[in-house]
């Protein structure tokens, strides 16, 4: 089911540059909105996790050769549920596929484990990645508080 602003219940857009620094403050605000609706410590943490692995994403691949920036999204439902979005304007992924499997990675020098998408997977109870080579990538992530059945 597609889910829009529209119902949700509160919602949350932030822009920041695509710099280390920021996953951090990506991680911890997506957290605070998100405790409005009451998280577990375990839910909280593995939301975080999803997070730094998106944002890390962005400022890791993203902008390669220029600066650039990210924007999160944050949308909370009624239902108890929370759809998160990181959007940048970069690179792109040419095969999206390939990029979600586990160990890929397009780093030569070697300093990445190409596990971020499995990462976001396992905390979430849904990932869906589009990018569009040159215009950039869209990581949408949802988890339902409370528990629930993993969608994949």
């Amino acid at each position: 089911m597609k889910r829009t602003k529209q119902e949700a219940i509160n919602f949350a857009v932030f822009r920041l540059p695509a710099l280390s620094v920021n996953e951090g403050v990506a991680r911890a605000a997506v957290a605070a909105f998100c405790a409005q609706m009451a998280p577990t410590a375990t839910e909280l943490s593995d939301i975080k996790c999803a997070v730094s692995e998106a944002v890390t994403n962005c400022v890791v691949h993203a902008y390669r050769e220029r600066a650039g920036h990210f924007t999160v999204t944050v949308l909370l439902f009624p239902d108890r549920r929370v759809r998160i979005a990181v959007r940048d304007r970069g690179c792109g992924i040419p095969d999206v596929k390939k990029a979600r499997e586990p160990l890929f990675t397009t780093d030569a020098a070697g300093e990445r484990s190409g596990m971020g998408f499995t990462v976001m997977e396992s905390f979430m109870d849904k990932l869906t990645v589009r990018s569009v080579p040159g215009r950039g990538t869209l990581v949408v992530m949802e988890k339902q508080f409370g528990g629930g059945a993993k969608r994949t």
